[in-house]
């Protein structure tokens, strides 16, 4: 009989609700981060417009300029 990685780790029958935790803990990890993309992006569109350059939004942001002008300067 063949194990699997789950069957390794114990595998009995609390395994697929971990199993199945992990999944839901990951669906909400990307509908946060997806959140936070989007304020981002907006916050960097009013900081432009209101006239602060790249290099104090990129400061913000704590990335390089060319990144954050790679990113946002085109939208």
């Amino acid at each position: 009989m063949t194990r699997t990685a789950v069957g390794e780790a114990g595998g009995g029958e609390g395994a697929a609700e971990v199993i199945g935790e992990l999944i839901e803990l990951t669906k909400q990890r990307r509908h946060q981060l997806a959140a936070i993309e989007r304020r981002e992006a907006e916050l960097v569109r009013h900081a432009r417009q209101q006239g602060h350059s790249w290099q104090q939004i990129a400061s913000a942001l704590d990335i390089s300029k060319q990144a954050v002008h790679k990113k946002y300067g085109r939208r």
